[in-house]
């Protein structure tokens, strides 16, 4: 193979170039560190500016930043509270069904579903950065935490300690959310993509319907278990206490609340019937119940409901080695989901008013809300789809309407609370049934497998883990084979051959444009990853071999390869293996008379690159560039200096 000789044989020059890579930029360690935790904790740069402050500004700054409250509320006017009193009602509306039936589900006292929708959104309305959220209990945690503390106490042996439990799971909750808020670890939620929320939702809410069959077949006994077989067998086994009465009863329901949600497809602006259809139920089933005394004829009721407001309940959160493990379980996995849920909802609500939401904040809102909701007999909480997409309907301004709904149970509390005893437990779960059917997302799994199949087994997997196994096997395997599969993208990143676009400047993937042309005796490839230990063998594997295949194309036209260039303009950072890496493709190489240029290295590869000495004594300063072009441009002329040398010798 022919190679240029003397030291046009050996370096490149940047003949042509007009700007050269800086190579001088140095930034101290404890400067790289800083920039470096600020964009992995800091992305949005929420203190910008308030250096130019005064200090007092600056503390009143950061007061503001941390209770969100203290922006709006200043600005507050009668013409918002009119939108968020109507908003405030609606949800109110909604809160006091769900707020029993989620309860229920939970094999908690109904009056703690109550309790949990009225101090949780007073403090969401101080700490929560969304104007459309609306917060209370939700289906999902709510059987999450029961499958999880029912492994350790069953309600029926033991209902003090279940009740304390759930308390204290709330508790570790609210800690954990706190934390993550305050030390800004959000990205531990996004580890819940898409496709696994999508998928373990759908799941719940399959089995949640199961699971009311209980009620709507007014039943007395069932399996403490999720999964659909269980359900299943339990529903045949004690079928000897189906009640008909109570399935008609359902069934009535279910048509009603189904038909006020066609409605509100067909008509948007009557959202309310929808809105207060399941408070309707509520009702109408309570006052069926006490006439015909249903309790006596095969339609089982809520049973009595004590006035007054929350109790204080810190005396009765444990943190035993005998309760706090199954707490602190319970605590971390409902709340990893609660916070998913509710960031999710007000993100995508506040994209529709483009508006911004502080993922940070909402964490610390829901923690505080948990937090003090262990202390005063609140279960888990979060913002659900369902409410705040009513209280997002119902035009709310500001998060006043959560301090609205509050008022409403407050009032509920101390005067209404008794006469909801006569509540039908069919008609809870009847309103459960609806709720959930619109979190089968049918059309969301179809469009996963068109888009991207392996989205979809991650869906799935979801799916089928909740519904035949548990809630937490299927999140686990979920969340596990998303870890997966970014780990594959790590371990197994894409490069690409880059050729010239015909009349352009342009190089782009020649797979992707079959028209660009290969550059004789050049070969370029783009990298568009980190190059860390975890990859490094795996790029050092492909480069050889895209090596091995440009030589072989270049000998079947009579030419020899002379240069490889790799463009670096994606690749964030190089660790020491990585480095190293470089290094033996810089020996491979240079055995067979082929060199190497860089172009385009970002500041922070640059830096290890020099430091390293692969810069200045492997490859030499002149083999850096800027942009492809200009390697080219530098290695044509190299290429033409040495055929000149060779042929002046011959000569």
């Amino acid at each position: 193979m022919g190679t240029a000789s003397g030291d046009d044989g050996r370096h490149m020059t940047h003949h042509g170039a007009a700007e050269r890579v800086n190579l001088s930029t140095r930034r101290p360690f404890t400067t790289a560190l800083r920039a470096g935790l600020a964009e992995t904790f800091f992305p949005d740069d929420p203190f910008r500016g308030f250096g130019a402050l005064p200090p007092k500004a600056r503390a009143w700054s950061a007061l503001k930043y941390f209770v969100p409250a203290l922006e709006w509320v200043p600005q507050y006017s009668l013409d918002k509270f009119k939108y968020d009193l109507l908003a405030g009602v609606t949800i109110a509306s909604l809160a006091i069904p769900q707020g029993i039936s989620y309860a229920r589900l939970a094999k908690l006292p109904p009056i703690t579903g109550l309790y949990s929708s009225f101090v949780p959104p007073l403090l969401y309305a101080v700490f929560g950065s969304s104007n459309n959220l609306a917060v209370g209990t939700v289906a999902a945690a709510s059987l999450l935490l029961a499958s999880i503390i029912e492994d350790e106490v069953l309600p029926e042996d033991d209902p003090e300690r279940y009740l304390q439990l759930f308390y204290t799971a709330a508790f570790f909750t609210g800690i954990f959310q706190t934390a993550l808020g305050v030390f800004r670890l959000g990205l531990i939620v996004d580890f819940l993509s898409r496709s696994t929320i999508t998928g373990f939702m759908g799941g719940t809410a399959m089995i949640i319907i199961m699971q009311q069959l209980k009620g709507l077949l007014g039943m007395k006994h069932f399996t403490p278990k999720t999964d659909l077989v269980s359900v299943v067998g339990s529903v045949f086994h004690y079928r000897h206490e189906w009640k008909w009465q109570s399935a008609i009863l359902g069934i009535c329901f279910i048509l009603f609340l189904l038909s006020s949600k066609h409605l509100r497809k067909k008509m948007p602006h009557l959202f309310w019937v929808s809105a207060i259809a399941p408070f309707m139920v509520v009702v109408i089933g309570g006052v069926f119940a006490f006439l015909v005394k249903g309790d006596e004829h095969g339609i089982p009721i809520v049973g009595g409901l004590n006035k007054g407001i929350n109790p204080i309940s810190i005396s009765q959160l444990k943190f035993d080695a005998k309760n706090a493990e199954v707490a602190l379980k319970a605590g971390l996995l409902s709340g990893i989901l609660a916070l998913a849920e509710g960031i999710a909802v007000g993100r995508s609500l506040a994209m529709i008013k483009n508006e911004q939401i502080d993922g940070n904040k909402e964490m610390i809102a829901f923690g505080m809300m948990n937090i003090v909701g262990s202390f005063t007999s609140c279960y888990l909480t979060t913002g659900p789809f369902s409410k705040s997409a009513v209280n997002f309907d119902a035009g709310c301004k500001t998060p006043m309407s959560n301090v609205v709904m509050s008022v409403c149970i407050l009032l509920v509390l101390l005067f209404l609370a008794p006469l909801f005893k006569y509540t039908p437990l069919v008609a809870l779960s009847s309103i459960i049934v609806v709720a959930m059917i619109g979190l089968i997302k049918v059309k969301e799994f179809a469009h996963l497998y068109k888009i991207d199949k392996f989205d979809f087994v991650i869906c799935m997997v979801a799916f089928v883990g909740v519904v035949f196994f548990t809630m937490v096997i299927g999140l686990s395997a979920s969340v596990g084979l998303s870890v997966l599969r970014a780990l594959l993208y790590v371990a197994r990143p894409a490069t690409f051959k880059l050729g010239s676009i015909a009349g352009t400047e342009i190089f782009r993937d020649v797979k992707q444009y079959p028209n660009a042309k290969s550059v004789p005796n050049i070969l370029i490839l783009q990298m568009g990853s980190p190059i860390y230990f975890v990859n490094a063998g795996y790029l050092r594997e492909r480069i050889l071999r895209w090596i091995e295949d440009e030589e072989n194309i270049c000998k079947a036209h009579g030419q020899d390869l002379q240069y490889l260039i790799l463009d670096l303009g994606g690749v964030t950072s190089v660790d020491n293996t990585g480095i190293g890496m470089l290094v033996e493709i810089h020996k491979s190489l240079d055995r067979k008379g082929i060199r190497i240029a860089l172009t385009n290295p970002r500041l922070q590869v640059t830096e290890k690159l020099l430091l390293s000495g692969y810069i200045k004594d492997t490859i030499g300063e002149e083999s850096v560039f800027l942009t492809v072009k200009d390697a080219i441009t530098s290695c044509r002329y190299a290429l033409q200096r040495s055929t000149s040398k060779e042929g002046g010798s011959e000569v």
